[in-house]
C-alpha cells in the first residue's frame, strides 16, 4: 500500500532528515559532553554540586548562584540551558535541551521531570523534527513526574502538579493539573 492507494499515507523514517537542525558546539565538544554528562550527571556516583555548575559553566551553560543538581539529572546540551539563582533540579529529571531552556531564580524542579524541546512532525512521512525552546519563570514549582512539552512559557510562581503534561503556556500563580494540564486554582501565599 503507498500514499496513492492509502490517503492517510505512512511513516517511512529513512526519509528522516533534522536538517535545518545544528545542535552546535562541534562534533568534538558534543562527544566530549556526552562522556562529561554520563559520568558526572548521569550517575548517582557524583553527588558534589560545585563541580557540576563548574562544568555546566565551561561547556557553555549560563548558571547563576545556589544551584543544585541531585543525582541522575540528564542534560542534552548545556550550551543551550541558562539557570538562575536558587534552583532546586531533583533526581533523573531530564533537560532535552536541543534549543534554549531558560530556567528563572527560586524554582523547584521536582525528580522524574521532563523538559522537552523537541518532537517531531507526526503529518510528514519523514516524521522531520520539530524544536520549541522552554521558558520557566521565577518562582515556579514543577512537581514529580511531570512533562512539559516544547514552545512553552512557564508564568511566574505556577505550579505544575505531579504528572502533569504542560503543551500551552501557563498563567502566572496558577496551579495546572492533569493531562493535558488545566488550570484549577490560584496560588496564594500565607504570611
Amino acid at each position: 500500500m503507498n500514499a496513492l492507494t492509502n490517503p492517510k499515507g505512512k511513516a517511512d523514517l529513512k526519509l528522516y532528515n533534522n536538517y535545518p537542525y545544528d545542535p552546535g558546539a562541534g562534533m568534538l565538544k558534543r562527544l566530549l559532553w556526552y562522556y562529561i554528562n554520563a559520568f558526572f550527571f548521569k550517575s548517582s556516583l557524583f553527588p558534589f554540586y560545585g563541580i557540576k555548575v563548574f562544568l555546566l559553566r565551561l561547556f557553555g551553560a549560563k548558571v547563576g548562584k545556589k544551584v543544585e543538581f541531585k543525582p541522575c539529572v540528564n542534560i542534552k546540551y548545556p550550551w543551550n540551558l541558562s539557570i538562575g539563582d536558587e534552583v532546586w533540579i531533583g533526581e533523573n529529571v531530564w533537560l532535552d535541551s536541543l534549543v534554549p531552556i531558560h530556567i528563572g531564580s527560586n524554582i523547584c524542579i521536582s525528580q522524574d521531570v521532563r523538559l522537552y524541546t523537541g518532537s517531531h512532525n507526526y503529518k510528514k512521512p519523514s516524521f522531520d523534527l520539530v524544536t520549541g525552546g522552554i521558558t520557566i519563570e521565577d518562582g515556579v514549582w514543577i512537581c514529580a513526574g511531570a512533562i512539559i512539552n516544547q514552545g512553552v512559557t512557564l508564568g511566574s510562581h505556577s505550579i505544575i502538579t505531579a504528572g502533569t503534561v504542560i503543551a500551552k503556556n501557563t498563567e502566572a500563580y496558577g496551579i495546572y493539573q492533569g493531562n493535558p494540564g488545566i488550570k484549577i486554582r490560584e496560588r496564594v501565599y500565607h504570611h
